[in-house]
């Protein structure tokens, strides 16, 4: 299965208050652990968006295992940067796999069951359902009675993979309605396409201070038990 990665890493990390992507997280930086993951997945070339001070200080090369990385220039929305990563793309590649540098724990084995899960069914993203009670509250955080039903909901996760071409298509819509994307999934259902959701291993987001910790403590456990 023909396939790039764009990796997703323009974000400023504003709500963590410190450079989250180039924290280390075991030795390596946060960006670059999904680099790693992606060249050991079998990508056939990976599309890094990230700021050019980045890409320097980080030096994610280092970690592509020998598989072709290139750099784009993010843009303000999360949407402008994958789209600058889709348009980076070489000629060649069927499909694409876009993904969140804050979710480092992503491993080749996860990625590589969302890449079957899309070449059975056309598209595919990591998800993971919601266990949690929920509730709705007003704009000062207090409870408004009623529990929210968690059937059938998701949280969505990335990596999310589609054909590249239809991938373009439902972005070009998008930008040209000027409809807010929050993920690929998004993009693909104004054109009708049902996406699988996939779940894999503890894939979490690094938001805040604490979630590095939590990944550092779940990354090296997934190593003593592998």
């Amino acid at each position: 299965m023909m396939y790039s990665a764009v990796i997703v890493a323009a974000g400023s990390s504003r709500r963590a208050g410190f450079d989250k992507l180039a924290a280390l997280l075991c030795g390596a930086p946060v960006m670059c652990h999904s680099v790693r993951a992606f060249a050991q997945a079998g990508a056939r070339d990976i599309i890094l968006v990230c700021p050019k001070e980045r890409w320097e200080a980080l030096k994610p090369w280092e970690y592509a295992e020998g598989v072709p990385l290139v750099r784009a220039e993010g843009g303000e929305r999360r949407q402008d940067s994958v789209w600058a990563g889709l348009c980076a793309i070489p000629e060649g590649s069927e499909w694409v796999a876009v993904h969140d540098a804050a979710r480092p724990l992503i491993t080749a084995e996860g990625i590589k069951r969302c890449l079957e899960a899309a070449r059975v069914s056309g598209a595919a993203a990591c998800a993971h359902p919601i266990v949690d009670t929920l509730k709705r509250a007003d704009e000062k955080g207090r409870v408004i009675s009623g529990e929210v039903s968690r059937d059938g909901l998701w949280g969505m996760e990335t990596p999310q993979i589609f054909r590249l071409d239809l991938l373009r298509k439902a972005y070009e819509r998008a930008r040209a309605d000027g409809r807010m994307l929050t993920d690929e999934v998004s993009a693909m259902e104004g054109l009708g396409v049902v996406t699988q959701l996939v779940r894999v291993q503890e894939n979490d987001k690094i938001t805040l201070p604490g979630d590095l910790e939590r990944a550092e403590r779940l990354y090296r456990a997934a190593r003593v038990s592998s």
